[in-house]
């Protein structure tokens, strides 16, 4: 695996902020690139080995860039189940869904975190949500356009957001805050550590165990040194928190989901519970109505590679002369030891073992419908 192959499709041009822990990185010796327009590490000894450290022990990611808001006022839940399609009323104080953004056309606009906050969190606000970084501003702006003037909105700028994933990550959090030990997978809640105040959720973007954690920037430097100063954990750069969440069949925003395609092909229909499918009422539900009941025109799905040659995004997909989707993610899988990515296919060539082509650098290439995710989830749930 070549490490500027496999970070060239995540650098992008754009006008850079720092972010708080942006010396910190520099200090830790990361390279880094621009995303999502900040400046963040891509890496620090090496993809291959950030990756294998992170399956192994606990990885520390900075994912600050990332949007945090929150909601309070009144009808909150109601507002908020017109613009996403997952049941917002039925979501108990510490817990949080997987959900989406989408437009009247159903149309993916942005995947998204969202959490029933619980005691004083947050001066009480009612609604926590976590959006993509590089979406962040534009979802502000439809949120706005589409809320209610009774509820309130804020964004968390001054906040920064950490991930410690891997399968050592419960043991290392819970040395220096015991009580996140009880969490499960998709709970969260309030904890003071040294005075300062983190909202912690058991979740995260790689398919491992872990914990993301919202700690304000100023006090940030002081927990990442904390969490480093442990045996368990490394920080780890983008560069392998991508592997990582492809080898886990996460999809990536921008890339696999776009306002061009949709829930139910992205095989994302489990974030829209039956009562939401039943009573509508959110924006897009008529073509998630309509998907479900015909089928998707086209599907998000795995694919294994034959060979050692990596396709990447935007590489187009046969079967036989027949052009029959696209790849939107992909690269040399390191736990998987094999290529792998992520593409979109027309509905009659998505079923699991389809043997297509994928074409790379004027090469046909074989390749394999197969299921995800490609490395089991290893989230602790409930026994």
């Amino acid at each position: 695996m070549s490490g500027n192959d496999d970070i060239a499709h995540i650098e992008e041009e754009l006008p850079l902020q720092d972010l708080p822990l942006d010396a910190w990185h520099r200090a830790k010796g990361a390279r880094m690139v621009g995303f999502a327009d900040y400046n963040m590490p891509i890496q620090y000894e090496g993809i291959m080995a950030e990756h294998a450290w992170t399956r192994e022990h606990a990885g520390l990611f900075d994912v600050s860039h990332m949007g945090q808001l929150l909601f309070s006022g009144e009808g909150v839940d109601d507002a908020l189940e017109h613009l996403l399609p997952s049941d917002i009323r039925g979501l108990k104080p510490f817990r949080q869904r997987y959900s989406m953004l989408l437009d009247e056309d159903g149309g993916i606009l942005d995947d998204l975190m969202v959490s029933r906050l619980g005691g004083d969190a947050f001066d009480g606000a009612d609604i926590y949500m976590v959006v993509n970084g590089a979406t962040k501003y534009d979802d502000m702006g439809w949120m706005i356009e589409h809320l209610p003037d009774e509820v309130v909105m804020n964004h968390m700028d001054e906040q920064a957001l950490l991930a410690l994933q891997g399968p050592e990550a419960g043991e290392a959090l819970a040395s220096l805050i015991p009580e996140t030990a009880d969490l499960l997978f998709m709970q969260s809640g309030l904890f003071i550590w040294r005075g300062v105040p983190l909202w912690i959720s058991r979740s995260g973007y790689t398919g491992e165990d872990g914990f993301e954690i919202s700690v304000p920037g100023d006090d940030v430097t002081l927990l990442a040194d904390a969490l480093c100063g442990l045996p368990q954990v490394k920080p780890i750069g983008l560069g392998a928190r991508d592997s990582l969440r492809l080898e886990a069949g996460l999809p990536l925003y921008g890339h696999d989901l776009t306002p061009a395609v949709s829930t139910i092909g992205a095989d994302l229909g489990f974030a829209i519970q039956k009562r939401r499918r039943e009573e509508g009422g959110f924006i897009g539900h008529a073509r998630v109505m309509k998907e479900l009941a015909d089928g998707p025109g086209s599907k998000r799905v795995g694919l294994k590679i034959e060979g050692r040659l990596p396709a990447r995004e935007g590489a187009p997909i046969f079967a036989g002369v027949a052009r029959v989707g696209e790849v939107t993610s992909g690269g040399f899988a390191p736990t998987v030891g094999a290529p792998i990515a992520m593409g979109w296919v027309s509905l009659p060539h998505s079923a699991i073992d389809t043997a297509l082509e994928i074409e790379v650098r004027g090469k046909r290439i074989a390749a394999t419908v197969a299921p995800m995710p490609f490395i089991p989830h290893r989230y602790r749930r409930k026994a």
